[in-house]
């Protein structure tokens, strides 16, 4: 594969619009690592690209997925893999933008993921066990029989909690294992990857704020109760996507919405900071810090980077 780009960061740092103008400037399609933004009516609340912004330039897996599909990392990988295979075949520049590390780390890192067959009479057990007693219980036992794996999945995400203790519980071995086995003989990608972020973690975190709220008057509420109607809500999917599953106590009359906004608010900034301490832990990406500077000084300092790469003989 020949050189890509990457736009990473945390949520409301302005990926979007820096992927857009990378693409505009060398003739790039964007490709999504977004894990929200695969699937269909989810819009809003996973801050989609519009239909204006996919007029101006092309993006790639997104909006392609019914909510409650399972989709793997290991999909996301297979499938970033043809994207990416196809536009460099028509001289077509990826360009990655999204807030999910664990794809785009991933892809570029060329891991090549072990094959197992699922066992649906493990996975029905692990999701009856959490719906009887919590996700606490689960999570203890992931902890106890694999503690390194326990440490980089959030509590909450149910999904990866039931998957890593699936994976232990089919075969034997713990995920850590298996993402060791996977690294074995992997085809690293050439991409130049580039993080937004603020020094002022304060202006992040308002900038958050306002987010939720535009997204409120685009309609998000109505958006979210319309997935609440279809039943989405008990789904994998819209019932641990943020922007959605904080509305979840007012569709039930259990909360007031202005109670829900604020956990939205709350979760979201939460959420900004997992994203961060997951990207940091990559010392290869160019970190550009946002605070006091217009979008040409962004650009002008972004292109300046990208210029030096793709002058540069792999």
């Amino acid at each position: 594969m020949k050189k890509m780009l990457a736009v990473v960061g945390p949520t409301a740092s302005g990926k979007s619009d820096l992927a857009i103008w990378l693409c505009k400037k060398y003739g790039g399609e964007v490709v999504s690592c977004d894990s929200m933004q695969i699937y269909k009516r989810m819009n809003i609340g996973t801050a989609k690209p519009t239909k204006e912004e996919m007029q101006e330039v092309k993006h790639h897996l997104i909006d392609f997925l019914e909510p409650g599909t399972e989709y793997s990392v290991s999909d996301y990988v297979a499938d970033a893999e043809k994207c990416v295979n196809d536009l460099e075949s028509r001289g077509i520049l990826p360009v990655f933008c999204g807030g999910t590390g664990l794809y785009i780390d991933s892809f570029v890192s060329g891991v090549k993921f072990s094959e197992f067959e699922n066992d649906p009479a493990v996975r029905k057990k692990l999701e009856d066990e959490f719906h009887d007693s919590g996700i606490e219980g689960i999570y203890n036992r992931l902890s106890i029989v694999d503690p390194e794996i326990a440490k980089s999945v959030d509590i909450h995400n149910t999904k990866r909690v039931i998957r890593a203790l699936e994976v232990y519980e089919t075969t034997g071995i713990t995920m850590t294992e298996w993402n060791k086995r996977s690294k074995i003989n992997a085809d690293k990608k050439e991409c130049l990857i580039v993080g937004l972020d603020y020094e002022d973690r304060q202006t992040l975190y308002n900038r958050i704020d306002m987010r939720v709220d535009l997204m409120l008057d685009k309609g998000l509420l109505e958006e979210a109760k319309k997935l609440y109607d279809e039943g989405l809500f008990n789904t994998k999917t819209a019932s641990q996507a943020i922007a959605y599953k904080e509305f979840l106590p007012y569709f039930k009359g259990e909360e007031g919405l202005e109670n829900c906004v604020e956990v939205l608010k709350r979760n979201s900034r939460r959420y900004a900071k997992r994203q961060l301490t997951w990207f940091r832990r990559n010392k290869d990406i160019c970190w550009i810090f946002k605070d006091g500077k217009t979008m040409d000084d962004i650009l002008n300092e972004v292109f300046v980077i990208t210029d030096q790469y793709f002058s540069e003989e792999i």
